[in-house]
């Protein structure tokens, strides 16, 4: 069995579950297998999405979240189908967890990957390595535990006909007690599974001049981001950052705004489809990256990028 774990925010699947589910397809077919989904919760989850996605269905609640419960849930879903791959969206928090799964069941753990094949009783799979700069192919033997860069991996289709649900006992395990949390309200899309991202650096010039950035970012259906320098000035939240000590994300259209362009803000985008840089320096190093460039103040290029996307929408 192939057992997928399907992340969520509560209400709805997140769209790396439909990528981590296009990939966990694709390794039980060549592993002449089925696909299980494991979906865990806090409180509420979308078993009834899920159930168009997969044959069978195990769920539990787990209350508030830590990588211990999430491990435990993982891996009692695991042993009761005898998985031989597990495959789940790479984020923050599946960093969290999966290593103890992966610990718990001998397997060989491959991360962010980029896509994976069967060879034999072993899985290949290739993912970015030294800062994005090059692509290194990396091989374990069964069973692995997987996961899936975002926008890396075509959006699971639903199935035929609806799968069943189960109820998975999961054995409580000795645990970090959550006494409160303080979330913050996240607006938008999310910045690793955004399309378009738009993001904003120090050229911005002041935490004000970032709704230029949110305008944009609306209008386009994408996300914001920030550089480092943004953040560690408290013009933006630290969720909202990319780079090395950031996010990653790779999406088709990434618009950097009065962003320079320093290595370590290039290892959380390099990879984007289409690039597009506005910077007043024209020896900006983000220019030497991108595909289009406008040489220019943010404050007048933006503001007529906002007026030319209105028009375009009208």
């Amino acid at each position: 069995m192939v057992l997928v774990v399907l992340d969520h925010d509560g209400n709805k699947l997140r769209k790396g579950s439909l990528e981590a589910l296009t990939r966990a397809r694709a390794l039980a077919e060549a592993l002449g297998s089925k696909v299980v989904g494991v979906l865990l919760a806090e409180e509420k989850a979308p078993a009834e999405e899920a159930l168009a996605y997969v044959e069978t269905l195990y769920t539990a609640t787990l209350g508030p979240y830590t990588a211990e419960k999430w491990a435990a849930g993982v891996l009692a879903a695991a042993r009761q189908v005898g998985a031989q791959a597990v495959v789940a969206p790479s984020s923050r928090q599946s960093r969290t967890y999966l290593g103890r799964v992966a610990y718990a069941l001998k397997a060989g753990l491959l991360e962010d990957t980029l896509e994976s094949t069967v060879e034999g009783r072993a899985v290949v799979a290739t993912r970015y390595a030294y800062l994005n700069r090059v692509t290194q192919k990396v091989r374990a033997a069964l069973p692995v535990v997987l996961t899936v860069k975002p926008n890396t991996t075509p959006l699971a289709e639903p199935l035929p006909t609806r799968g069943e649900v189960k109820t998975l006992e999961v054995p409580s395990v000795p645990t970090v007690e959550v006494l409160e949390r303080l979330q913050e309200e996240k607006k938008g899309v999310s910045l690793t599974e955004a399309d378009i991202v738009v993001t904003g650096g120090r050229g911005m010039g002041s935490a004000e001049a970032f709704r230029l950035v949110e305008e944009l970012a609306a209008l386009l259906g994408g996300a914001v981001g920030a550089t480092r320098a943004v953040v560690d000035a408290g013009w933006r939240p630290y969720s909202e950052q990319v780079g090395q000590t950031g996010k990653t994300v790779q999406p088709s259209l990434y618009i950097a705004l009065g962003v320079s362009g320093a290595v370590q803000h290039l290892a959380g985008m390099n990879k984007s489809k289409y690039i597009v840089a506005v910077n007043k320096d024209p020896e900006a190093p983000i220019f030497k990256h991108a595909d289009y460039g406008i040489v220019g103040d943010v404050h007048q290029v933006v503001p007529a990028l906002i007026e030319a996307v209105k028009r375009l929408k009208d």
